[in-house]
């Protein structure tokens, strides 16, 4: 390979070439479909497949199709005006909701650490390492996932050489690449030390138990718990998270997925007052719409907005105060009592009682 053929491919993240691959060989290979293709061809291609793929996943199919025409020099069938009408025409007939990974929620979150402690404790007393190393990462791993927003990718994409801790402060990370880098500009990226569920000591911990000190910081553990050299796929960690959340007696385990994590932490922000423009630098969000598809149902001022509203349309009328029944008069007698009192002695007792036996009455 040339050097700069060598270029070329570092521009582009190994995940985009293989899906374009795996595009262009279902288009030719799987369908039939001749190459250079031509807006005929490519709305058949649309037509035959409308109803068993997702829109999303025909939008990917065209831009493997794009990309082959544009890097050969051929003319570009995707961009046709009739291309777009068919997609138009498949979204009107085919409506489908998108699905989105149930967010994490800051109450399961904490179910699933105190398991994870557990489970941690209970596996160094028996002495089981490999374990104790497996739930020490799964740990780091939940907790700077969440606290960071951090997508899979970019989770397996961390190494050691880019991280900074400062016990007791904060945990900085650089990324050289990532999905919303398209520049390859790279990007760093800080999370404070919290009182609770923190996963600057989650790093720590494991970077103790571990060992490591450069490489992947997060990677696969086999049974007699070795540390492989490579750092974990994106792929792998779905399967690890919601193997968790099972064995933590976690419910419908199966709905969450490892953007659960970040799904989680944008609508625990949105709960917590944060400024959408503030939540975007944070997570690295260009795009307010594509921000906006994580803060669902999160804003936590509707109901009061709702209600300020039908105040100033419908003012309450404070319920009338309930009348209490009249008091009956009743009449008033005084009778006024003249004692006079004298020295007692025996002589007068029986006069003492007599007096006594009165006023008792």
């Amino acid at each position: 390979m040339s050097r700069v053929n060598l270029y070329l491919d570092a521009a582009e993240r190994a995940n985009t070439r293989r899906s374009y691959a795996s595009g262009i060989r279902h288009f030719e290979i799987e369908w039939g479909g001749l190459l250079p293709a031509t807006i005929d061809s490519v709305a058949r291609y649309l037509a035959d497949h409308a109803e068993s793929l997702s829109l999303n996943t025909l939008k990917h199919r065209l831009a493997a199709l794009s990309r082959w025409h544009q890097d050969l020099g051929f003319t570009d069938p995707t961009k046709a005006a009739k291309i777009r009408q068919v997609l138009k025409g498949i979204r009107a007939m085919h409506p489908a909701q998108e699905k989105r990974a149930k967010p994490l929620e800051l109450d399961i979150l904490q179910s699933l650490h105190d398991w994870l402690v557990d489970a941690i404790a209970a596996a160094a007393a028996r002495g089981d390492t490999a374990v104790a190393l497996r739930h020490a990462r799964d740990r780091a791993l939940v907790l700077l996932g969440f606290w960071r927003g951090f997508r899979s990718d970019e989770l397996c994409n961390l190494r050691i050489e880019f991280i900074e801790i400062k016990s007791g402060e904060g945990i900085t990370c650089y990324l050289p690449r990532s999905k919303a880098d398209r520049q390859l500009e790279g990007r760093t990226f800080s999370c404070p030390a919290l009182s609770r569920l923190c996963p600057v000591e989650a790093v720590e911990n494991w970077l103790a138990l571990s060992g490591l000190t450069t490489g992947p910081l997060f990677r696969k553990i086999d049974r007699w718990g070795h540390l492989a050299e490579l750092g974990l796929v994106s792929s792998s960690v779905i399967p690890v998270f919601r193997r968790l959340l099972s064995s933590a007696g976690i419910a419908e385990a199966e709905a969450f997925s490892s953007h659960s994590l970040r799904r989680g932490f944008a609508q625990w922000a949105g709960m917590s007052g944060w400024d959408i423009r503030e939540l975007m630098n944070y997570v690295g969000w260009s795009d307010v719409k594509a921000a906006m598809r994580y803060l669902d149902g999160v804003d936590v001022g509707l109901k009061a907005r709702f209600e300020a509203g039908l105040d100033r349309a419908l003012p309450e009328v404070a319920p009338p105060v309930p009348q209490l029944p009249p008091v009956p008069e009743v009449t008033l007698t005084n009778i006024e009592v003249s004692i006079q009192l004298s020295s007692f002695n025996g002589n007068r007792r029986g006069a003492a009682n007599a007096l006594s036996d009165m006023l008792g009455s």
